[in-house]
């Protein structure tokens, strides 16, 4: 007798596996090519990425680092931020927008979100600022950017640094210009799973100011500019030559991938009819590269059950919004204080998001979120 098929497999909310297969003879012939130079920390593989990438968000300068973390530690340091000030910085995010700021000696202060698009609420920035801000960090949240220039004037107003955080959102565009370019200052993670994954830890930062990006390059390699020369007290937080290399592999195909993404979110968008399921919304001036797909959902423990049974697995960004965690209790906030963060956090459900999805298992995506019962 024929064995009766069994169950579906579960869809996860995110399968590297699938990217790393298709690519695994680029990949590894790129390894090859570090490995015969030797050229593991910095170098030439990290500046032919530092390159490509800077052309790609239309930035004159990219600057490899270790991590995504890391860039936004050195970002706050090149700008002269530092013990006493304080940076505006959204508290639905995770959690490394606001380590950047506590890292360079200063206090994060954290601001609510818009309650449509989730994003920092131009309307909350300027209750909180005081004599000692100094910076706004945007977030790019989900892969869909901010309202840069509602944002932006409100920087240059009271001569505040702008800047981007676009862990998430590499390829994204506002008003059909790539984030990452938008302003003086960017940066970006390329922790495996993001839209531009390195096969390691890895980030940059992208600036249009050569200053900057020389300082930067300082900074992350021990403050030395010329071999055993430290100006200023640094940091060994470069890029390494097999990140940089995967990277470049993996930029040539980000355009496809992205617009996969795109078109994955385009079949959610149309397809889920579920009143109880909320979507974020999406401004005329964000083309986004949906990093992630969030829906919020009031009964969301029932609501992962129901996907969980259904062969579908989601996840949370993010559970707890910045301005609760235990790590920044000593600014003494309470429930309530942000409450469009909260609402968020408390509600939202990650479906799955990545290239490699294939259509019949969005379809049992948009079929379970709309046979969640009403």
């Amino acid at each position: 007798m024929p064995l009766r098929p069994g169950p579906d497999p579960k869809i996860p909310c995110l399968d590297l596996g699938r990217q790393h297969e298709a690519l695994r003879g680029e990949i590894f012939e790129a390894f090859e090519r570090v490995y015969a130079r030797t050229a593991f920390s910095a170098g030439p593989f990290v500046e032919e990425f530092e390159s490509a990438f800077a052309t790609y968000v239309e930035a004159p300068h990219a600057v490899g680092v270790a991590n995504g973390t890391v860039a936004l530690h050195l970002a706050m340091l090149a700008l002269g931020i530092g013990e006493g000030d304080e940076v505006l910085v959204p508290a639905n995010t995770f959690i490394a927008t606001a380590w950047g700021v506590s890292h360079a000696g200063a206090t994060p202060v954290f601001v609510d979100c818009d309650p449509h698009t989730w994003e920092i609420d131009p309307n909350a920035l300027e209750a909180k600022l005081s004599a000692r801000t100094r910076a706004v960090i945007g977030v790019h949240l989900y892969g869909q950017p901010f309202d840069f220039d509602a944002v932006a004037g409100i920087c240059d107003r009271h001569g505040l640094a702008l800047v981007e955080d676009a862990a998430q959102a590499q390829g994204a565009r506002y008003r059909g210009r790539r984030v990452g370019g938008l302003g003086a200052i960017a940066c970006f993670s390329f922790y495996p799973g993001k839209n531009l994954g390195a096969c390691g830890e890895a980030g940059a930062i992208t600036t249009r100011d050569e200053s900057l990006a020389a300082r930067l390059r300082s900074l992350r390699n021990h403050g030395s500019t010329v071999r055993y020369h430290h100006d200023e007290i640094g940091f060994n937080h470069r890029m390494g030559g097999l990140e940089g290399a995967s990277l470049s592999v993996k930029l040539r195909h980000l355009d496809r991938w992205n617009a996969r993404r795109r078109d994955v979110a385009r079949r959610y968008r149309e397809g889920m009819r579920n009143s109880r399921v909320r979507l974020q919304a999406e401004p005329d001036f964000a083309e986004s590269v949906h990093h992630l797909f969030v829906v919020t959902v009031d009964d969301r423990d029932s609501f992962v059950k129901h996907l969980d049974d259904a062969g579908i697995i989601a996840a949370f960004h993010y559970p707890i919004p910045c301005h609760l965690q235990k790590a920044y209790a000593f600014l003494g906030h309470r429930p309530g204080d942000l409450p469009n963060a909260e609402a968020q956090a408390r509600s939202c459900v990650s479906l799955p998001m990545f290239p490699e999805l294939l259509d019949q298992e969005i379809d049992r995506v948009i079929d379970a979120v709309n046979a969640f019962p009403g």
